[in-house]
Parts: structure tokens; C-alpha cells; sequence
């Protein structure tokens, strides 16, 4: 039975999954594996990896290799990509060199667009669509990447350096977050989104989607776990849980149930995104998706 790896390389955290071709399940393949280890790559800031980062990188992906090795995975059948901060770090090529000499993976630097394309690719088989355009958010550290989309149809797409990481660094300077930096931290958003206004302006739609990052958490904070492949996420939750987020402390968030400790700096710069988006974009209804970049890329993988 055909297997296939992929290593989703993020600014702030390494995700593996290890699938199976699988003709019975609607997509074609089942998941027999995963992981995924916290590294920050971004410590220092996104242009240069910091030396405790380096290590963390690389103790990661000798910990997937030690997994995909256990289960009979070759190095040949693992498809490794680099995002926003292996795009940026000035010795990204180093640390991707490091990897290959150590593991046999060699990891593959993708464009924003890229990294789109394999995002949409990912939520389409977890998100039935309707017969109108959907906006697909995924909020990773280093980037946002932004799709408009039907389930066949890709009407525009566009990665934006906006990431939690790297807004953390630049807004969020108070404990728990001042007003003026809120501000401050919208009105930029604002600015850099300018693409996606004039996007949204062409296609318009009421319906988020969103994949990954302060979504997952929004996700496990507001609704209990289940099984399923994407998971409504209340309006009505959301502005209730946003105040108080946005009004607590780094130790009072380290005490929150459901909130993963590589998650408590930058929650707070993902949900003041997400609330500008919300009322910029006069969204109605948004959905998690729990499929992202690297189901996409498995589902590449057994179509190819």
C-alpha cells in the first residue's frame, strides 16, 4: 500500500503526517501518523534563526525521521516544505542543509502562493462548500495566507507577512496588550490587507474559514473535541471570548484550560486579527477547518 510523509515546516511549529492510500475513504487516503513539535523558529525575530531555535529545528526533524523510520517510511516518500521563516531567515539555508546531511530530507522553500494553493487544497477536502465564494484564512507566525474559493474554483489568493510571530514582536509590548497597540496593530493590518479589500470588493462573501493557527485554538476553546474534518465556530462565542483574551495577562493565560502553552504569546495578536477581518469583511459565519497545508499536500501525493 502506497505511503506518503509531509513535513510542514512552520515558523512556530514542525507538523508531520504519515499517510496511506485508502480507495474506501472519501479522499482517498487515511492518516497513520502524525506529530507536530513546538520550535519558534522566529525567537529572535523571522530574519535570522537564533542558535536554540537551530537545535530545536533540528532535534525536531530527528525525532519525524525517528518516526518514519518506525513505520516504514523512506526519505524518498517525505515531501518537507519551508514556510515564512524559511523564506526570511537570512541562514535558512544553513539550517535546511543541516537537515538533509542529518535526516536524507531535503525540504523544499515554497512562495506564499504556494503555500495557498496547497492551504485550499487542504480545506476543500474538509469543508463542503457552497455554490459561492468562502474567504479561507490560515494564520501561521511568519505569514497570513488569504484564498477566495469555491470547491472548484480558485478566484484569488494572496500571502501576506502578517504572521502572529511576527506581530508579537512588532505590537504586543505590554502585559496584558495596551489600546494604542491594538490600534496600532489594525491600523497596519489595514494598510498591508489593502489587496484583500479591493479582492473582497470583486468577490464578495459573508463565510471564514479558518485553517490552522489562532483557529485551532478558537476551535478547542469554544466547541468539544470531536472527530469531524471542520467545526462551526459561533459569532456569538467568539466576540465573548475576545475581550477576555485580549484582557489577560501572560500568567493568566498560562492558567486557561484548552490553551496550548506555544499558543499563549500570540493568541492575542491572532484574535485581534481576526476581529478587525470580522468587522472589515462584515463576515456572518465562520467555520475551523482541521485540514490545512499538509493535507493538501498529501492529497497532491496520492493524485499524483
Amino acid at each position: 500500500m502506497k505511503k506518503c510523509a509531509v513535513i510542514d515546516l512552520g515558523t512556530n511549529i514542525f507538523h508531520l503526517l504519515i499517510a496511506q492510500a485508502a480507495p474506501t475513504q472519501p479522499n482517498g487516503w487515511a492518516a497513520i501518523g502524525h506529530n507536530r513539535i513546538p520550535v519558534h523558529l522566529a525567537e529572535e525575530g523571522i530574519e535570522h534563526i537564533g542558535p536554540a531555535a537551530f537545535q530545536r529545528g533540528l532535534d525536531a526533524l530527528h525525532q519525524f525521521h525517528q518516526q518514519l523510520r518506525k513505520q516504514g517510511v523512506t526519505p524518498e516518500e517525505v515531501r518537507a516544505f519551508g514556510t515564512a521563516a524559511l523564506r526570511t531567515a537570512q541562514n535558512a539555508s544553513a539550517f535546511l542543509q543541516a537537515i538533509e546531511r542529518t535526516t536524507g530530507i531535503r525540504p523544499q522553500v515554497i512562495s506564499g502562493q504556494r503555500e495557498a494553493e496547497l492551504i485550499f487544497k487542504g480545506v476543500r477536502q474538509a469543508v463542503p462548500f457552497l455554490h459561492a465564494p468562502a474567504l479561507i484564512m490560515d494564520i501561521g507566525g511568519g505569514s497570513v495566507e488569504f484564498i477566495l474559493a469555491e470547491a472548484d474554483r480558485v478566484y484569488w489568493q494572496q500571502s501576506f507577512p502578517i504572521g502572529t510571530t511576527a506581530l508579537y514582536h512588532r505590537f504586543h509590548k505590554s502585559d496584558p496588550i495596551a489600546h494604542a497597540e491594538i490600534n496600532a496593530l489594525r491600523e497596519h493590518v489595514d494598510a498591508v490587507l489593502a489587496d484583500l479589500w479591493q479582492a473582497l470588493h470583486l468577490y464578495p462573501t459573508r463565510t471564514l474559514i479558518g485553517a490552522a493557527g489562532a483557529f485551532d485554538t478558537l476551535d478547542e476553546l469554544l466547541n468539544p473535541p470531536v472527530s469531524a474534518t471542520y467545526a462551526a465556530i459561533e459569532r456569538q462565542g467568539f466576540e465573548g471570548l475576545y475581550p477576555r483574551l485580549v484582557a489577560s495577562t501572560l500568567a493568566e493565560r498560562s492558567q486557561w484550560p484548552g490553551l496550548k502553552p506555544e499558543r499563549r504569546l500570540t493568541i492575542v495578536v491572532g484574535m485581534v486579527l481576526i476581529q478587525h477581518l470580522l468587522q472589515r469583511a462584515h463576515i456572518r459565519e465562520i467555520f475551523a477547518s482541521r485540514y490545512s497545508l499538509k493535507e493538501g499536500a498529501i492529497a497532491e501525493c496520492f493524485q499524483g
